[in-house]
């Protein structure tokens, strides 16, 4: 009987509750990893293996259960986020002979996500990704010693690197900020041009993936020549500027060989803030714009713009707002709205009174004074302009209230830098008091630029007078975020009355031109989320689009917006009738 009630029992938990189906999924998952747990031998760190040292990527076993053989392939379940391909270093084992053409676009094909290596002309990167070898070190691991000569050039594909001046590279785990490079870097190739000893030591961070070229290599397949084409290309570009006419040519190849070309495409980010930068920067090729980050609500135009078109929100009729007031009127307003002013003649004539009884003069006259007269306020009088309420969160700033909403950031263009213009030097010889320590953001348009180390280049102009001459004329004054926010809502103000403009006078088609339907694309953005609706600001239900946030140094991050879409007077009252 029990165990009748058991298998009953058993077969309403099957049906209703689904323990059967469970159970099997559990059993099953714990085969799939007993075979997953064999094949990768106790779960090492497989993902930064060579392929070459795995004896038997692909595995089987017999299954006793199903009576047939069961296979695994490892490399189905390598991570190689961010590591090396395992293809590619397959590749780099052979010898540079024994590539073909195919191999050796793949490897430059996969090396275009390192900046210095796409720096290179194309003859170049594939001369260096038929010649390459790969290595990984660990951490702590010394590439480069101070004092010793080249035998190498290295290109950085993981990790972090740090350059130091003592032999062992131990002052780069002691200092708080170390000299770092990082993946993308490369050091080395000017070396291996002028046989000269290291001036610093290298060293590893972390574990480091490095693609390294020889020197047997680089002379046997002419790399030399190739670099050496991109040295006398930056040679010439200085040999042109009128900041080193009077240089020889010996210093001027000092200058080369601590200079590195950089290209950037259109739209790329060079530098969040080039005034902190620690490089001086040469444009030999295209242009780049140098932006502001401007917080409106630090700012009194905008304030006093923002509270001007919010007294609008009530649609009132245009005269309300337009009607002058005369000059009595304007100076009574402003008294009002700096104090409550009162009539205190009552309070002069009870003083006079008692004066003339004093002296013994008769005074008729009896002052009629009543308790809600005395002091009698001038506000009923003058009536001042009715005050618009408005209801929405409220933000103290320094200069005063501001709806949450309106505490927004802009993005001003401050100055485009062209071909043959530096950066970097506009402040050198300034007193620190006076240096202008606003982040400026520095954005490409297409553009190639020569990097130096201010450090280098301010050895090399060490007691040169004529230098240092010249360089006190490069002095360039960004203007202030007060003058920045003046243009910025000049330059919104005209858009917005231009486009109603356009509205207004353009006739619309009676009926619009055939479109074909297509599916609307899933995206985050919207246009209206980078415009500031200041009409909306007393409505309870906001739309729903996502807001553009950008961060801020010691400060929380700041809504971005393009335009501001204020209350305005209708542009019929405004036209001539």
């Amino acid at each position: 009987m029990r165990r009748y009630m058991a298998t009953y029992t058993w077969q309403v938990l099957k049906k209703e509750l689904g323990l059967y189906q469970l159970a099997r999924d559990i059993v099953i998952m714990i085969r799939v990893c007993k075979m997953f747990r064999q094949g990768l031998r106790g779960f090492r760190e497989y993902q930064i293996i060579e392929t070459a040292h795995w004896k038997h990527p692909t595995f089987s076993f017999w299954d006793k259960k199903r009576q047939s053989r069961v296979t695994f392939d490892t490399m189905g379940f390598i991570a190689e986020e961010d590591h090396f391909p395992p293809r590619a270093i397959q590749i780099m084992q052979k010898k540079a002979s024994w590539r073909t053409e195919d191999e050796i676009q793949a490897v430059c094909n996969i090396l275009q996500v390192l900046d210095s290596y796409r720096n290179f002309e194309e003859p170049l990167q594939l001369l260096l990704a038929k010649v390459m070898r790969f290595e990984r070190f660990g951490r702590r691991r010394v590439i480069i010693k101070k004092g010793q000569k080249s035998n190498s050039f290295y290109f950085i594909y993981l990790g972090t690197v740090a350059v130091t001046k003592d032999d062992d590279g131990s002052s780069a785990f002691l200092d708080p900020h170390p000299i770092l490079l990082h993946k993308g870097g490369c050091f080395g190739e000017m070396g291996l041009l002028d046989a000269s000893v290291r001036r610093a030591t290298i060293v590893c961070m972390e574990e480091t993936e490095f693609l390294v070229v020889d020197r047997e290599d680089f002379f046997a397949y002419k790399l030399d020549q190739e670099v050496q084409k991109d040295a006398q290309c930056r040679f010439e570009f200085f040999r042109k500027m009128d900041l080193f006419a009077s240089w020889s040519d010996k210093k001027l190849w000092q200058l080369v060989a601590v200079a590195k070309i950089e290209k950037f495409s259109y739209g790329q980010l060079i530098s969040k803030d080039f005034v902190e930068s620690s490089f001086i920067m040469f444009i030999s090729k295209g242009s780049c714009e140098v932006l502001r980050l401007l917080d409106l609500a630090a700012s009194p135009s905008y304030h006093k713009w923002v509270w001007q078109h919010l007294e609008l929100i009530d649609g009132r009729p245009l005269m309300t707002h337009v009607s002058e007031y005369s000059p009595m009127e304007r100076y009574r307003e402003f008294q009002i709205k700096s104090y409550p002013l009162q009539d205190f003649s009552s309070l002069k004539l009870l003083h006079l009174q008692k004066a003339w009884e004093l002296q013994g003069t008769s005074f008729s006259r009896k002052i009629r004074t009543s308790g809600d007269s005395l002091p009698k306020m001038l506000g009923p009088k003058i009536k001042s302009k009715p005050t618009q309420s408005i209801k929405c969160p409220m933000i103290n700033t320094n200069l005063g209230e501001l709806p949450k909403e309106a505490v927004v950031g802009v993005y001003v263009k401050v100055h485009t830098v062209e071909q043959g213009e530096i950066l970097g030097l506009h402040q050198i010889f300034l007193p620190k008091g006076e240096h202008d320590t606003r982040p400026f953001i520095l954005l490409s348009l297409g553009n190639e630029m020569i990097r130096i180390r201010k450090e280098n280049f301010y050895k090399l102009i060490d007691s040169d007078d004529e230098m240092i001459n010249k360089l006190l004329k490069l002095n360039i004054a960004y203007p202030s975020d007060e003058d920045m926010c003046q243009k910025f809502l000049q330059e919104n103000s005209w858009n917005v009355f231009r486009k109603d403009l356009l509205q207004l006078l353009v006739k619309h088609r009676q009926s619009p031109p055939f479109t074909p339907i297509r599916p609307k694309k899933k995206g985050i953005y919207d246009p209206r989320s980078v415009v500031l609706n200041l009409c909306s600001i007393n409505k309870t239900t906001k739309p729903c689009y996502p807001i553009f946030k950008a961060p801020q140094k010691y400060l929380p991050p700041l809504r971005i917006v393009q335009a501001i879409k204020a209350p305005r007077y209708k542009i019929q009252e405004l036209l001539p009738q």
